[in-house]
């Protein structure tokens, strides 16, 4: 029998782990292991920065459902990688890196002076939920394993495996290494029977239950549960910001995330809060009043693959550990058999009444949509987009006042179906996401709304959609600044006259302007369609070109720089970074 390698042996676990693509760049540390897994049928997609790669795997995993993975090589290309780590790791998207490093004899510890070496494990282990080193052939299976289960326990996040040079390419002996089943749970992870029980009594006996939704459902790919649950309760469900969107807008049952107050004044009227797959984070304001109803005055119930999350930033009265899909349809079942006597009709007139709430807010922000001027007032980009695109279309938000404004104005009908870094706010990471999604979502229509100091990060991935056949539509609203930062420092440097004339001089701020790109030429450079516009009216129809071209396309969007600063909602993302007044 021919000699095995490290790198087949990865290539054997990952074929075996239902792998189909692998994202990163080529490169002869660990030919063995591309090339294995070339030959077993799995895809190669190649970006043109490390960085790139995580996000595409983190956004193919979150609209998938499957393992997301990447490689990169040792010392730069791992150096490279280190900002798509950060972002998947917050994000809580189930990737897979794995990285190449110098010869086993050199490194874990280095030498001293070893040429592209740096501690790639240490350094990724303080940022992943895993990472090792695997310092020899044998080792391989034991250590992906090991990552592998991992990667499929609790919350999801990335984990890294780091193989040497000579142990990835080198021949070993053939082996046969474990199969998923025999080094990680291969089942949904079931609720306690007495738990759901006593859900299903606090929830039938509540009077106004809400349902919170977070990135758990996205994971668990329960969305027809969560409809189905929601109404049979007829609670209100609001979401994390990443989780917008799991329940269609269109039901009068969801809050969407833009109508803050109205979120907020639905949480604190509830006096049941069922949280589903939510680690209850900053950005849900830890749970805490004045934004939720006092704790003595609220039951929690927490359901969570992950304990350590469970009660973590607000108490609950029923933490419940397991898969929230499984535990949903356990619920369900349970509660038919008490459709009857739920308060349901009570129920829905008191959400009749709060949404008044939330639909005032939402005319209020549409009375923006009057101002059709050029260039154009930046909500036009959301809702334009919104008309021209499917229903079923993945949109990603990207930037700082840019993802603001497109976030505040796209609906989002159809469950599963939006992407952005709510939890990091990194800028750039929309580029990878979109080519991502373009991969997980093949027969889908994509479309990224990004600001020109977000598309500045990662413009080169133009050409790698191209080159990969994939065709995101990018819309670049184009500013000229970092306008989120701008707005900010203009009135910590001058509040009276920002208030009054609604900007400042460019003289009078620091660092915060920028030269034009010209994207729409960068993408026909690059071989994608490209064309400029600064009106509504030119807008819709330069989207309706741009899926007519059947390629990657890039709309450079003109939009007004002094409106752009005013985005909806600042106020509330400034409160947000303030301690919660509340326990």
């Amino acid at each position: 029998m021919a000699n095995s390698s490290g790198g087949e042996i990865i290539a054997q676990m990952l074929q075996a782990e239902g792998v189909e693509k692998l994202f990163g760049i080529v490169d002869g540390t660990y030919f063995a292991m591309v090339k294995s897994c070339v030959d077993r049928g799995l895809e190669l997609i190649t970006p043109r920065h490390e960085s790139v790669a995580a996000q595409m795997a983190g956004a193919y995993a979150r609209l998938s459902g499957k393992l997301g993975v990447c490689i990169a090589s040792n010392g730069p290309g791992v150096a490279n990688m280190l900002p798509g780590v950060a972002v998947e790791q917050v994000e809580g998207n189930r990737v897979l890196l794995i990285t190449s490093s110098r010869r086993h004899q050199i490194t874990y510890p280095d030498r001293g002076g070893a040429y592209q070496c740096f501690d790639q494990v240490g350094v990724i282990k303080a940022m992943a939920k895993f990472s090792a080193t695997a310092p020899s052939a044998g080792r391989v299976p034991e250590l992906l394993a090991k990552a592998l289960r991992a990667a499929w326990s609790g919350r999801p996040g990335v984990v890294h495996l780091d193989v040497p040079e000579d142990v990835i390419n080198g021949e070993c002996k053939p082996m046969t290494p474990p199969a998923p089943g025999q080094y990680r749970r291969s089942q949904p992870l079931a609720p306690p029977p007495e738990q759901v029980e006593a859900a299903a009594a606090l929830l039938a006996g509540a009077k106004l239950p809400i349902i919170q939704a977070g990135s758990g459902i996205i994971h668990a790919q329960a969305y027809e549960e969560l409809a189905e649950l929601a109404n049979l309760l007829s609670a209100g469900v609001t979401t994390s910001w990443g989780a917008r969107g799991v329940l269609s807008e269109t039901s009068p049952l969801v809050w969407p995330m833009v109508h803050i107050k109205a979120v907020n004044q639905l949480r604190n009227q509830a006096d049941m809060v069922l949280a589903l797959g939510c680690e209850m984070g900053e950005t849900d304001w830890w749970g805490k009043p004045p934004y939720w109803a006092p704790w003595e005055q609220q039951k929690f119930i927490q359901v969570d693959i992950d304990e350590a999350i469970l009660g973590r930033t607000r108490p609950a009265d029923l933490p419940i550990l397991g898969d929230v899909k499984l535990f949903m349809n356990l619920l369900i079942e349970r509660l038919q058999s008490e459709r009857e006597s739920m308060p349901r009709q009570a129920r829905r007139d008191a959400l009749n009444k709060l949404a008044e709430e939330r639909d005032k807010d939402r005319a209020k922000l549409d009375e923006k949509l009057e101002d059709k001027g050029v260039p154009n007032l930046s909500a036009q980009a959301g809702v334009i987009a919104r008309r021209v695109f499917d229903d079923d279309a993945v949109v990603v938000f990207d930037g700082g006042n840019t993802a603001v404004w497109a976030n505040f104005f796209t609906s989002l009908p159809v469950p599963g179906c939006q992407l952005g870094t709510h939890h990091m706010g990194h800028l750039g990471a929309g580029i990878g996401q979109a080519l991502g999604a373009a991969v997980a979502r093949p027969d889908k229509q994509v479309y990224c709304i990004t600001g020109d100091g977000a598309m500045g990060f990662h413009p080169q991935e133009i050409e790698t959609a191209v080159r990969h056949e994939l065709k995101p539509v990018f819309i670049v609203c184009c500013d000229q600044a970092w306008g989120m930062v701008k707005v900010n420092q203009s009135f910590g440097l001058r509040p009276v006259k920002m208030m009054l004339k609604k900007s400042l001089d460019p003289e009078e701020t620091i660092g915060t302007d920028l030269g034009e790109i010209d994207f729409a030429a960068l993408a026909r450079a690059m071989g994608a369609f490209g064309e400029r516009v600064s009106d509504p009216e030119g807008l819709e129809h330069a989207l309706q070109r741009a899926l007519e071209a059947d390629k990657c396309a890039v709309i450079h969007l003109e939009v007004d720089p002094v409106k752009h600063m005013w985005a909806p909602g600042l106020l509330h993302f400034k409160a947000m970074h303030a301690e919660p007044k509340g326990k």
